[in-house]
Order: C-alpha cells, then sequence, then structure tokens
C-alpha cells in the first residue's frame, strides 16, 4: 500500500507586541505609532528567552513600531531576520485613535455602547472588523504558503489576533469578541494552517 500524502502544515506562533505608554493609559492605538516603553522592552526579551527552544524559522511582523521592535527583540535572540508587512497592522479606529477609553465613553456614549456589545463597531470611520479579518487571513495565508512544515512567529496585535481566531473557529467576529477579550501584551497565540485552512492549537 502507498505512502499516504497528507498536505504541508505551518505552524503560526501570534504574539501581540510588548507594552507601550498608550497601552498602559488606555489610549487607542490602530494605525498610530507609539515605541514600546521599559516594560514593553522587558517583555520582549522575556518573550524571546521562552521562545528560544521552539525551533522558529522564520519572523514576520506588522510594520509599526511596537510590533517591529518586539519583533526586533525577539529576532536577535533567535538570531532571524525580519520580515515587516503591512497587511499585518492593527486595525485603524479612525477618530479613536489616540484617545482613551473612558473618554470615549463619556463623549460617545451610544459608539461606545456599541462597542462593548460587539469589539470593532464603535468607531464609524477607519477600518471594520470584516477588513481586518480579510487582509489577515489573506497575509497569514500567504506566509503559510511560502513556509511549508516550518513554525513560524509573527508579531502583531490584538485586533489582528482577536481576527484570526475568530476565522479559525467559524464563528462572526462580532460574536467572538462581544464583552470583554483581553489579549495580553506578548502573549502567544498558536494556529496550524493546512490547505488555507486556520485552526486553533491551544
Amino acid at each position: 500500500m502507498g505512502r499516504l500524502a497528507y498536505p504541508p502544515v505551518t505552524e503560526l506562533l501570534l504574539v501581540r507586541h510588548g507594552e507601550t505608554d498608550w497601552n498602559a493609559t488606555r489610549r487607542w492605538q490602530g494605525r498610530d505609532d507609539p515605541p514600546l516603553n521599559a516594560r514593553g522592552i522587558a517583555q520582549a526579551r522575556e518573550l524571546a528567552d521562552a521562545l528560544a527552544a521552539d525551533d522558529i524559522a522564520a519572523v514576520y511582523t506588522s510594520d509599526l513600531r511596537r510590533a517591529l521592535q518586539t519583533a526586533e527583540i525577539v529576532g536577535e535572540r533567535l538570531g532571524l531576520e525580519i520580515v515587516p508587512l503591512a497587511e499585518l497592522r492593527e486595525i485603524d479606529v479612525g477618530s479613536w485613535s489616540g484617545r482613551r477609553s473612558a473618554d470615549i465613553e463619556v463623549e460617545e456614549p451610544e459608539a461606545w455602547a456599541r462597542h462593548v456589545a460587539s469589539w470593532g463597531t464603535g468607531w464609524t470611520d477607519g477600518e471594520t472588523p470584516e477588513q481586518l479579518t480579510a487582509r489577515v487571513v489573506d497575509a497569514l495565508r500567504r506566509i503559510s504558503s511560502e513556509r511549508d512544515e516550518e513554525r513560524v512567529l509573527v508579531v502583531a496585535h490584538g485586533g489582528v489576533i482577536r481576527a484570526l481566531t475568530a476565522f479559525a473557529l467559524g464563528v462572526e467576529f462580532a460574536d467572538f469578541t462581544r464583552g470583554s477579550i483581553v489579549i495580553a501584551n506578548c502573549s502567544v497565540a498558536r494556529f496550524a494552517c493546512e490547505s488555507g485552512e486556520f485552526r486553533s492549537l491551544d
């Protein structure tokens, strides 16, 4: 009997960038570009140490500075070059960018209530969760096709991880994100990609 042929599987380790001062003060970052703070740099170094034995073949990253800095620290520890991709950027939150959640809650109560009920639906400009999901899934499928049967680190953002998780589970973004879902800075979410389809490994 001949040997069975299985589709190649790529393992994706999605990581949220280290902390910034805007994270600490609950300011929306979106496409704005604050750097890591001291705690964020320490988180990235701890992440690099934790991943050192994981046999990672490549490091891809959002091209926003907070993700780039995190990826550079990890890449240096692993001896790997990093590959920045604009498609891995955080969701564009439009006019909410730079504003504190507490201020939005007071100044735009209806918009904030929409957001609490369904993450990403509060702002009316910027980018929709559906647009975020489409570009993220396309980028990660492309990475997976280039890195068959390898383990790949992808440094990105909370919105990016939410989008792929909902997609992998086969649920609507709004249903998955309803309520409070915290994605910690420098936390790792593991996925497999096989024939362009994703599944969670956590």
